[in-house]
C-alpha cells in the first residue's frame, strides 16, 4: 500500500477528550488567524536569522508552550486519581498510559532542555564577550530540529497514539510483540531528532566557551554559570550518543527483527537498562548544573560580592560531572544485579551528594555577613534550597539498596524525582529568566506579581508532591489507575489541590512575562559585571566587549536551509513511523543532498 499503515481509521476519535481537543484546535486556529497574520513577517525574520538572541527567545517560547502541554497531562493524571477511588475514573487505561508516558517525555526533553538551551544561547556569548556562538548556522539547525521533534510528539495526539509503557520504553514491552502499533515509534523518532539537536548544540557551546572567549578572560576568571554550562555540555557530548544509538537499536529490533533486547532470541533486556540509564542519570545533572550556575550568579549579584570559595565551587562542579557517570545502576537496584554491584553503586550515589553539599555551603556562606537585597530572586533561591534539599535527602534514602527495594515502584520515588527536577531545575531556570529578563527582552517584571508567583510555586509544589512521600510509605505504587484505600484518597485530594495552585502560578508567570513594563535603566545590566571574578583593571575591557555585542548592530546571516533540512527530517521520521517506504527513500535522498549543500555553505 502506498500510504503504509496510514488510513482514516488511525485517528483516535473514540476517545472523547481527543475529539474535543481536535475541535478546540480547529476553533483556536481560526480564532487566532487574524492575530497571527500581522506577525508573519516577524516570525519569518526570526525563523531564518543566525542571531543567538533571537534563537534563544524562540527556544524559551516553545519551552513555555510545552510546559502548558505537559502540565495539562499532569493535571489529567491527578484528576483521574481523584475520580478513580472505588471507580474506573474518566480515562481509559489506554489513554491514561499514553498520558503518563507523554508527560515524562515532554517535561524532560521539550520543556527543561529547550529552556536550558534558550538561556545558554542568549547568555553565554554575552558573558564571554563573543559576538555570537561559534557555529551560528548549526545553532539555527538545532532549533528547527527541536521544533520538528515537538511537532512529531504532538502529532501522535491526532494520528495513531503515543507510547504507553513509560517515558524510557523498557523492553520487552517496547518490542513489536507487546507494542505492535505506532506509539513506541513516535517515541523513538521524536527523541532521535531531539537528541541530534541537543548533540549539535553541545558541540556549538563547548567550542564557543573554549575558543570564542575574549583574550583576557581565562578559565579561572569565568563566571560560574559559564563553568556549569561547559560541564553540562560535556555531559551531553558524552551521554547523548548513547541514547541515539540505543533507540536506533530498538528501532532495528522492532522493524527488522535484529533482537538486541529480545531475551527469547538471545538478546539482553538488562543491556537496554544499563545503556538507557548510562544516559539517563547524567541527564539529571545536565539539567541541574546550569541551574546551580544561575543561583550562584544571582546570589553574587544580590550580596554584592564574589561567591564564597570560587574555586571550590568549580571543583565541585567538575566532581559532579565525573561522578554522574558512575551512579547509573541505582535506577535498577531491584533488577538483581548482585550484592557487590549494588554496594558499589550505593556508595558512589552517596559520594555524589558531597560536592552538591559543598555548593549549598558555598551559597549559604556567601549570604552570611552580606547586605543581601530582599528581592523576588532571593525568594526563588530560598524555595530552591528547601525543596531541592528535601529531594536530595530522599535521594540518599533511595541510594540504600534495601530501602530502594521497598520504595522503588512507589509514589515515594515520584516525590523524590519531582522535588529534584522542579525544585532544582525549573525553579533555577525561572529565576534565571527573571534575573536576565531586562537583558533578554529589555523589559522589567512587576515585583508584586513576582512575589505572588514564587509563593504559589513554592506552596503548590509542596502540597502536590510531599503527600507522595507518605503515599509511598503507605505502599501506593506509581502509575496506579484505580485504588480502594480511603486514606490514599485524602492525600491525593491534597495533591490535586496543590496542582491547581501550580496551575495558578503558571498563569501568573505567563501574565508577568506578557504584561510588563519597559526597562529604562542600564543599571540592570550590572548582573553581568558583578560575578565575574575579574580583577578591577579588566572590568572596562569586559564591559567594552559586552556593550559591543549588545548595543551595536551586528549583521547576522540568514538562511532557509536549516528549516528545510529539519522539515525533511520530520517527513523522513513520519514516513518511517507509518511504513511509507517510498516517501522514506525520497526524503532520505533529499536530506543527504541538502546536508551536503549545507556543509559546503
Amino acid at each position: 500500500m502506498i500510504l503504509g499503515r496510514l488510513n482514516f481509521k488511525i485517528m483516535p476519535l473514540k476517545e472523547n477528550i481527543i475529539s474535543f481537543l481536535l475541535l478546540f484546535l480547529i476553533f483556536l486556529f481560526f480564532f487566532l488567524l487574524p492575530f497571527i497574520i500581522p506577525f508573519i513577517k516577524k516570525i519569518k525574520k526570526y525563523s531564518v536569522s543566525y542571531d543567538h538572541k533571537k534563537i534563544g527567545k524562540l527556544y524559551l517560547i516553545f519551552s513555555f508552550i510545552m510546559l502548558i502541554r505537559g502540565f495539562v497531562d499532569a493535571l489529567m493524571m491527578r484528576l483521574q486519581q481523584i475520580l478513580s477511588f472505588n471507580h474506573e475514573g474518566y480515562l481509559s487505561l489506554n489513554h491514561y498510559s499514553q498520558i503518563f508516558t507523554a508527560h515524562g517525555v515532554i517535561m524532560i526533553f521539550f520543556v527543561a532542555m529547550p529552556f536550558m538551551v534558550g538561556l545558554m544561547n542568549i547568555i553565554i556569548p554575552l558573558q564571554i564577550g563573543a559576538i555570537d556562538v561559534a557555529f551560528p548556522s548549526l545553532n539555527l539547525l538545532s532549533f528547527w530540529l527541536t521544533f520538528f521533534s515537538i511537532m512529531l510528539i504532538n502529532l501522535s495526539l491526532l494520528f495513531g497514539e503515543f507510547s504507553k509503557i513509560g517515558w524510557l520504553s523498557y523492553p520487552p514491552l517496547s518490542e513489536i510483540t507487546f507494542s505492535p502499533w505506532v506509539g513506541v515509534d513516535y517515541w523513538i523518532w521524536s527523541l532521535q531528532i531531539s537528541g541530534i539537536s541537543t548533540l549539535l548544540t553541545s558541540i556549538n557551546f563547548i567550542t564557543t566557551i573554549i575558543k570564542c572567549r575574549k583574550k583576557n578572560l581565562f578559565f579561572f576568571n569565568l563566571p560560574i554559570f559559564i563553568w556549569t554550562c561547559l560541564c553540562s555540555n560535556i555531559l551531553i557530548l558524552i551521554s547523548f550518543p548513547i541514547l541515539n544509538i540505543l533507540i536506533t537499536l530498538l528501532f532495528l529490533d522492532r522493524n527488522f527483527n535484529f533482537h538486541f533486547f529480545t531475551a527469547f532470541y538471545g538478546g539482553q533486556q538488562i543491556l537496554y537498562l544499563n545503556l538507557i540509564w548510562a544516559w539517563g542519570h547524567p541527564e539529571v545533572y545536565i539539567l541541574v548544573l546550569p541551574s546551580f550556575g544561575i543561583f550562584t550568579e544571582i546570589l553574587s549579584s544580590l550580596c554584592k560580592k564574589t561567591i564564597f570559595a570560587y574555586k571550590s565551587l568549580i571543583y565541585a562542579t567538575i566532581s559532579i560531572t565525573i561522578l554522574s557517570f558512575i551512579v547509573w545502576l541505582h535506577h535498577f537496584f531491584t533488577m538483581g544485579s548482585g550484592c557487590s554491584t549494588n554496594i558499589f553503586f550505593s556508595i558512589t550515589t552517596m559520594i555524589i551528594a558531597i560536592p552538591t553539599g559543598v555548593k549549598v555551603f558555598n551559597w549559604l556562606y556567601t549570604i552570611l555577613y552580606s547586605k543581601k537585597k530582599k528581592t523576588p530572586l532571593f525568594f526563588w533561591f530560598i524555595s530552591f534550597i528547601i525543596i531541592f534539599s528535601i529531594g536530595g535527602f530522599s535521594g540518599v534514602i533511595l541510594s540504600i539498596p534495601n530501602l530502594d527495594f521497598i520504595f522503588h515502584n512507589s509514589m515515594f520515588l515520584i516525590a523524590h524525582f519531582h522535588s529534584v527536577i522542579i525544585g532544582g531545575v525549573l525553579f533555577g531556570y525561572l529565576a534565571g529568566l527573571q534575573y536576565w529578563f531586562p537583558i533578554i527582552f529589555n523589559k522589567k517584571n512587576f515585583k508584586l506579581l513576582s512575589y505572588v508567583n514564587i509563593s504559589f510555586w513554592f506552596f503548590g509544589v509542596i502540597l502536590t508532591f510531599f503527600p507522595f512521600y507518605i503515599l509511598g510509605y503507605l505502599g501506593m505504587s506509581r502509575r496506579s489507575i484505580t485504588y480502594y484505600n480511603l486514606y490514599w484518597y485524602k492525600l491525593l485530594l491534597i495533591s490535586f489541590f496543590g496542582s491547581f495552585i501550580i496551575l495558578i502560578s503558571i498563569i501568573i508567570q505567563l501574565i508577568n512575562l506578557l504584561f510588563n513594563k519597559k526597562n529604562k535603566s542600564i543599571n540592570n545590566y550590572e548582573c553581568f559585571f558583578i560575578n565575574n571574578h575579574i580583577i578591577n583593571n579588566k572590568d572596562f575591557l569586559y564591559k567594552k566587549f559586552f556593550l559591543k555585542n549588545y548595543f551595536f548592530k551586528v549583521k547576522h546571516g540568514k538562511n532557509f536551509l536549516p528549516f528545510i533540512i529539519s522539515f525533511f527530517f520530520f517527513l523522513f521520521s513520519f514516513s518511517i513511523i507509518w511504513w511509507i517506504w517510498k516517501l522514506t527513500i525520497i526524503t532520505l535522498c533529499i536530506l543527504i543532498i541538502l546536508i551536503i549543500i549545507f556543509i559546503y555553505e
